[in-house]
């Protein structure tokens, strides 16, 4: 009501009358764009529908004149924010909440000038979280406009795009367990769109969204947060997914995800990348694995940051920034496939081997779990040249004691990991900044492997009688 804005977790700021909306006061792109969603507005719907107060619904209609006048498609000095696809599919059903109280002549063109512009194929982000955004707004839009034509349109896209983006097993393509859980969430959304439609359910996208559900509920780690994969921030968390079936379950999709029990903080969890090549939200994280002990964060990645443009958040998506072997000679070639080629699953330990050339040279990874005890080895070869492994360790973890092959840490309360390389001399140790949710980063610890052609990796947490 007095103007004061709040997107993505940064400082507050005050929109002021008439409203910029050229405005870029943090320099954030996810700020410009949520600024041009006007899902703020329709809060201020949302709270006379609650309260009947007539001032909160005046409030978002003046909003919303203001960002029609403002804001005319392809207009001189319009923000290119304004229009851009899923700020388009972002603003619609908040257009829609306002058209429930508000008949004007200026807010029923502009829904249909949405709606246009949701059914354009051009414009249509198939097999895309966007695209799911886009059919949702287009449905609504149709609704409220009475077109049943794009409501139609809207199902049948959605249908085909979600199994263009969810496979039979419920891996989404775009590479990144943070967006399972916003497409599943937003499939919800797009369910009750169509029942309140009228509309049938088509049973494919049911199907689709329970597969789905599988996908996200491996991909929670013991402590209730989904791992860190392409942009996932390290702080998401998934909760109340159902868990039925194996503890260790390789979806074809490019993941292997590990734990020794459901339900239990202090289980053991760890996961491997492979798979098609990068794309759309993932990151060059292939044959790269993360590890989870005696309720604790190990291995961890560098993670998700930000969608800011930096030298940062390039470098996060880089090989560089995951737990992988970079051979030392070669040129990395960006959206190359890695091959699952063995994989054994028993109850007391399992056993993978992974290979690609994305290096033009074959690079092969063969990692081991045990769970009694705990441990992690990793056997890393070339076919030609040399490698170095990198491991990067979570934040809470200090090394406390070095020698030839060896490294141990520890976190504040005296739990400890060994890391042992096999050879060992020349093991380095040097910081690196890792994202810890949407724009923070901590330094922590990055283990750097001796150069060889062949190197092998042992994790052992919760002892150091092997230093002793």
């Amino acid at each position: 009501m007095d103007g004061l804005v709040t997107f993505v977790k940064l400082p507050p700021v005050r929109l002021g009358t008439p409203i910029d909306w050229t405005a870029d006061p943090h320099g954030n792109r996810s700020w410009s764009l949520h600024l041009h969603t006007l899902r703020w507005m329709g809060r201020l719907v949302a709270a006379y529908e609650r309260t009947g107060d007539r001032a909160c619904l005046d409030r978002a209609g003046a909003i919303t004149d203001d960002w029609i006048r403002a804001n005319p498609r392809g207009g001189p000095g319009v923000s290119p924010w304004a229009w851009a696809e899923h700020a388009v599919a972002l603003r619609s059903p908040a257009l829609v909440c306002l058209s429930e109280h508000v008949q004007t002549r200026e807010l029923w063109d502009s829904l249909a000038e949405h709606g246009e512009v949701l059914a354009d194929p051009a414009l249509y982000r198939e097999g895309h979280n966007h695209g799911l955004d886009q059919d949702i707004a287009l449905l609504v839009v149709g609704c409220r406009l009475g077109r049943a034509r794009w409501r139609d349109l809207a199902v049948r896209r959605m249908t085909a795009s979600t199994e263009l983006a969810v496979d039979a097993q419920g891996v989404l393509h775009e590479q990144a367990p943070r967006y399972g859980l916003y497409v599943h969430r937003r499939l919800g959304v797009a369910l009750r769109a169509i029942r309140e439609s009228g509309a049938e359910v088509p049973q494919r996208l049911l199907e689709r969204r329970r597969a789905l559900e599988s996908y996200i509920a491996h991909a929670t780690q013991p402590d209730g947060h989904l791992v860190p994969i392409g942009d996932s921030p390290a702080d998401a968390r998934a909760d109340g997914f159902a868990h039925e079936g194996p503890a260790v379950r390789v979806f074809d999709g490019g993941y292997v995800f590990g734990r020794t029990a459901w339900d239990d903080p202090a289980a053991s969890y760890y996961s491997i990348r492979f798979g098609p090549g990068r794309r759309l939200h993932g990151h060059e994280d292939h044959l790269g694995v993360t590890y989870y002990s005696h309720g604790r964060r190990i291995l961890v990645e560098a993670g998700f940051h930000s969608y800011e443009r930096t030298g940062y958040v390039d470098w996060t998506r880089t090989p560089e920034a995951h737990n992988v072997p970079v051979p030392t000679s070669g040129t990395f070639r960006p959206g190359t496939a890695t091959r699952l080629l063995h994989s054994s699953v028993g109850a007391s330990g399992q056993a993978y081997e992974l290979a690609d050339d994305a290096y033009g040279v074959r690079r092969t990874r063969r990692v081991t779990v045990n769970h009694d005890p705990a441990t992690m080895a990793v056997h890393d070869t070339v076919s030609s040249g040399t490698l170095r492994s990198l491991w990067h360790f979570d934040p809470a973890l200090k090394v406390v004691s070095r020698r030839p092959g060896a490294v141990v840490l520890a976190g504040p309360d005296g739990f400890h990991v060994t890391v042992l390389q096999f050879p060992g001399e020349g093991l380095a140790v040097r910081p690196a900044l890792i994202s810890t949710g949407y724009l923070r980063t901590a330094e922590a610890v990055t283990v750097l492997s001796p150069e060889a052609p062949s190197v092998l990796t042992v994790i052992v947490p919760g002892s150091t009688s092997i230093l002793l």
